[in-house]
């Protein structure tokens, strides 16, 4: 039998996710109530300024104090889709004191302070969900958190950023350069007005440090994710990717060490050879990989932002913690027993490819390689270009650590024979 008492739902934010949550939330009201066992009912929506007109939105449920109505006592659930550290943290903590599950969006928040977070919903007994702060639509949280909970994860690789992915994936197709490509994807509602997040991997990173703190069950923040953005990628490192029959890609990369001892959580651009199954996701979708130790490699895929996508995962979260209050129960919290520490970028293997612009003349090859030996890094293969005095070098590397492969690039821009060290870019996808 449904209940018929309503759970009354404070909304936090109404931009394009949050008035996609409202507008879902009132248009498929009884689906809901059918799913949840309970009607559903948007109880106010708190918004930064109130005269803007929000097509679909109801206005008289539109406030501009938050404080009040995620304090009003009778509030189930609040759903924040605000975004940023404040006032957002404090809000979230006092609808935990006030017994109300919440589900956000929110990934720079919950990277820099999830444990916290997780660790004052757990006293106050309510539930705490955020599938939509990373990957948009994909479910990929929960089937890291409960489908694998009997599973050893070893590896999280993958494209988590739909702004940068359009615009490597846009220079690869089309020729554009960066800014050309960037452009585009600002036309297109794709990139921000400021878009520094996106592109210099901050989203990224924030959704790497969550995805390593539930597959490897320690605590990772934002702070312990290596991080470089695209900003740098030129279309020559998009030609000579070609050249060697790959892609370029931004890269969420969280791997726990071969001796369990320490993980890595890193965010880059990186060469993925034509054959990855990553290298064929286009335009802005997102796609994850796992690897587990018993399920073998699984594949996430689909839309990773917009206001529909995400909502879906708002949503989903939603009907998961309606059903939890009706049950008089949660659902699984933080679960970060093992306290791995995060494992420095200078101690990460990889292998790399390096693009030397050098003299065209006998003997500069040898005297290149030699530089790679003394440091330990072994060469895969050589690629040399050469006309009218100038030779372009393409060096890619076997598996060696940040700290060999910064050290032997050092010592090259110290040759007489290297002019400039062209581009560094990581080969990752083997």
């Amino acid at each position: 039998m449904m209940r018929t008492r309503p759970l009354k739902v404070a909304l936090l934010g109404c931009g394009v996710v949050g008035s996609e949550v409202a507008r879902i939330m009132t248009t498929t009201a009884d689906d809901l109530a059918a799913r949840i066992g309970a009607p559903v009912e948007l109880a106010g929506i708190a918004v930064r300024r109130a005269g803007r007109v929000r097509p679909g939105v109801p206005e008289h449920l539109i406030t501009t104090d938050a404080e009040a109505l995620v304090g009003r006592g009778d509030i189930d659930v609040v759903v924040e889709v605000v975004g940023g550290i404040e006032p957002s943290k404090s809000l979230i903590l006092s609808a935990f004191e006030q017994g109300a599950s919440v589900v956000s969006a929110n990934k720079a928040l919950l990277a820099k302070d999830g444990t916290e977070l997780h660790a004052a919903a757990a006293r106050a007994g309510v539930d705490l969900y955020y599938e939509a702060a990373v990957a948009g639509a994909i479910p990929l949280l929960r089937p890291l958190r409960e489908s694998l909970a009997g599973d050893k994860v070893d590896r999280v690789l993958g494209i988590v950023n739909g702004t940068t992915n359009f615009i490597l994936d846009k220079m690869d197709t089309t020729g554009a350069g960066y800014s050309e490509a960037l452009e585009e994807a600002t036309a297109l509602g794709y990139a921000e007005a400021d878009p520094t997040a996106d592109v210099e991997g901050f989203d990224a990173a924030a959704k790497a440090a969550i995805l390593a703190g539930i597959a490897f069950h320690t605590k990772v923040t934002a702070a312990d994710v290596y991080r470089e953005g695209i900003t740098e990628v030129t279309a020559a490192d998009i030609a000579s990717a070609k050249a060697m029959g790959c892609v370029v890609k931004l890269l969420a990369i969280c791997e726990r060490a071969r001796d369990g001892e320490s993980v890595t959580a890193r965010v880059h651009p990186a060469m993925i050879p034509l054959s990855h199954p990553l290298a064929s996701v286009r335009e802005a979708y997102n796609a994850v990989f796992v690897e587990a130790e018993a399920a073998g490699r699984l594949m996430f895929y689909g839309p990773g932002a917009g206001g529909s996508p995400t909502a879906s995962a708002v949503l989903g979260d939603l009907v998961a913690v309606c059903r939890n209050k009706l049950a008089g129960a949660t659902g699984p919290g933080d679960s970060l027993y093992t306290r791995l520490p995060a494992k420095p970028m200078d101690e990460v293997v990889t292998r790399y490819h390096v693009s030397l612009d050098v003299d065209d003349r006998a003997g500069v090859l040898a005297q290149v390689a030699s530089v790679f030996a003394e440091h330990g890094v072994s060469i895969d293969t050589v690629r040399q270009q050469g006309r009218d005095g100038d030779a372009s070098l393409v060096v890619v590397t076997h598996r060696a650590t940040d700290a060999a492969l910064s050290a032997t690039v050092d010592k090259l821009r110290a040759l007489d024979s290297v002019r400039d060290v062209a581009s560094i870019m990581r080969v990752e996808g083997e």
